[in-house]
């Protein structure tokens, strides 16, 4: 298959053994990336030392605790393929990921693609439920409840960031479901529908089990793009009512947690755009 280059991303920070994972799954591709680009967030794990050991064909890129998206945004600025793919520490690929992903996309007129996933959770294969069911086409409202795409299934035109805009580096957390709300608000995703994504959650590490109320940094995202100017006027509507739900929850948790000043700081959110719902 050719035609096509792919440059990998893979961000990391203190994940030495898992990343040797994650590396081996892209090694192993039966399509053989353009190059593999790793970006380390400042590991004191001898993760340095591992990657020039292990796997001395990889770009090693430092970027000390600047966070996932600074990483993020780092691989695909060096990035020079003309596609990119992004791959986390703690995830893998299945050995067919790339062609499968790359034959699905030449047959078609994307410019990003998601696949996919096979969930494990400390070991143990798990069911995700169906609200976390994967699919395609212009899903923007699907994009406002949750993230429904994972940055490690993404294949994504590296043209797309100029346009799009690069990960939000003021997110402390769901710095990707803001970069999905902002694509898929205007860009169709196709979506291969084989599991050729291996997801493994339940480490202690993870940033949903860093901060409480991932909601916060949903609300955020939605504030941003609702403000952009870049939506149509139904995607706009659809963004407003997804922004009261989560508002209302975060008042109601703050509530339940005796926290005065989130009530204060989210009822003053929802009683900012009731007002201007009225308008």
């Amino acid at each position: 298959m050719t035609g096509i280059s792919i440059s990998v991303v893979v961000p990391t920070f203190n994940r030495k053994d898992m990343l040797s994972r994650a590396l081996l799954s892209i090694f192993s591709q039966s399509l053989e990336p353009f190059e593999v680009i790793v970006v380390d967030n400042g590991s004191n794990d001898n993760t340095q030392e591992m990657l020039r050991n292990e796997f001395p064909q990889i770009r090693l890129l430092l970027e000390p605790e600047k966070g996932v998206s600074r990483a993020r945004n780092k691989g695909i600025y060096e990035a020079t393929g003309e596609w990119i793919a992004f791959l986390d520490s703690d995830d893998e690929w299945q050995p067919d990921k790339l062609k499968l992903q790359t034959r699905e996309i030449l047959g078609s007129e994307n410019i990003i693609s998601h696949t996919d996933e096979l969930w494990y959770r400390n070991g143990v294969r798990v069911n995700p439920k169906n609200i976390h069911k994967k699919s395609g086409g212009y899903i923007f409202d699907r994009c406002l409840e949750l993230c429904c795409i994972s940055p490690s299934s993404v294949m994504v035109k590296k043209t797309l960031f100029d346009d799009i805009g690069y990960f939000d580096e003021n997110l402390p957390a769901c710095e990707d479901y803001d970069m999905w709300l902002r694509v898929c608000s205007k860009y169709p995703i196709l979506f291969v529908d084989k599991p050729l994504t291996i997801k493994h959650g339940g480490h202690g590490d993870q940033l949903s089990k860093k901060y409480w109320g991932m909601d916060r940094f949903r609300v955020e995202a939605i504030e941003k793009i609702i403000n952009s100017g870049k939506l149509t006027g139904t995607q706009k509507e659809a963004a407003k009512h997804k922004l009261q739900e989560k508002l209302k929850i975060l008042i109601d948790g703050g509530q339940k947690r005796l926290n005065e000043e989130t009530v204060s700081i989210y009822s003053k959110k929802l009683d900012e755009l009731s007002y201007l719902n009225k308008r």
